[in-house]
C-alpha cells in the first residue's frame, strides 16, 4: 500500500509541475508530459487492478512469524529493515495445511495478520497445550503464527471464517539476500483430517 502511496504523489507532484511549468515549454515538451501523464494514470489504475485482484505486497510487522519472516517496526523508511512478501489474492480453493496466509483480524477489521494456516473446514484438531479435540467448522479454518509464545492467533480467537483470508503468502521478495518462496509448513500429530 505504501508503494501506491508514493506513486500517487510522484503522480501529483508530476501534475503540478505539467500544470505550472507547461504554459512556457514548446508544444513537443507539452505533448511529451501529457503522453506520460497518460501512461502514469493508466499504469496505476492497472497496478490498482492488479493489487486488488491477483497480487499484492505486504510488509511484515511483529514477531508472531519469527523465524520464517524477520520483522519490521512499520514505521519509513524502516518498513524496508522487515521481509516485504507476495500475497497471492486469487486463491479459491488453493489452500492447503500448512500454507501462511493474510486475513483480517476477526475482533478489528482494520487489522490485518499473517499466520500459518493449521486446520481446515471438517478437519479434528488437537487444540495446543492441550487434550481437547475439537472439529474446525464449516467455512473456518484455524491459523497460529510461528512464533507461538507472541501470536495473537486461533488460540484466541478461535477457527477464523475463510471470508477473512485476504490471500496466500507465497514469497518473501524484500530484502533481496532473503528472496525465496515461503514454504508450507505442516503441523504434524495434532490434524486429524475427514
Amino acid at each position: 500500500m505504501l508503494f501506491w502511496f508514493v506513486y500517487f504523489v510522484c503522480l501529483v507532484f508530476f501534475l503540478m509541475a505539467w500544470f505550472f511549468f507547461c504554459r512556457n515549454l514548446d508544444m513537443e515538451a507539452a505533448n511529451f508530459l501529457w503522453f506520460s501523464l497518460k501512461k502514469s494514470i493508466m499504469g496505476i489504475m492497472f497496478g490498482l487492478t492488479i493489487s486488488d485482484k491477483f497480487f499484492t505486497v505486504y510488509s511484515v510487522t511483529g514477531s508472531s512469524m519469527h523465524p520464517t519472516f524477520t520483522t519490521s517496526n512499520g514505521s519509513f523508511p524502516a518498513f524496508l529493515k522487515g521481509d516485504i512478501v507476495l500475497v497471492e489474492r486469487f486463491w479459491d480453493d488453493k489452500l492447503s495445511h500448512g500454507d501462511v496466509i493474510t486475513f483480517k483480524s476477526p475482533t478489528d477489521h482494520k487489522k490485518e495478520f499473517v499466520k500459518r494456516l493449521i486446520a481446515l473446514p471438517g478437519d479434528w484438531m488437537q487444540c495446543p497445550n492441550s487434550h481437547d479435540i475439537v472439529k474446525i467448522p464449516e467455512g473456518h479454518c484455524w491459523v497460529e503464527g510461528d512464533n507461538r509464545s507472541s501470536s495473537l492467533d486461533s488460540r484466541h480467537f478461535g477457527p477464523i471464517p475463510l471470508g477473512l483470508v485476504r490471500g496466500r503468502v507465497t514469497h518473501i521478495i524484500w530484502p533481496l539476500k532473503r528472496m525465496s518462496k515461503v514454504e508450507r509448513k505442516v503441523v504434524m500429530n495434532r490434524v486429524y483430517r475427514t
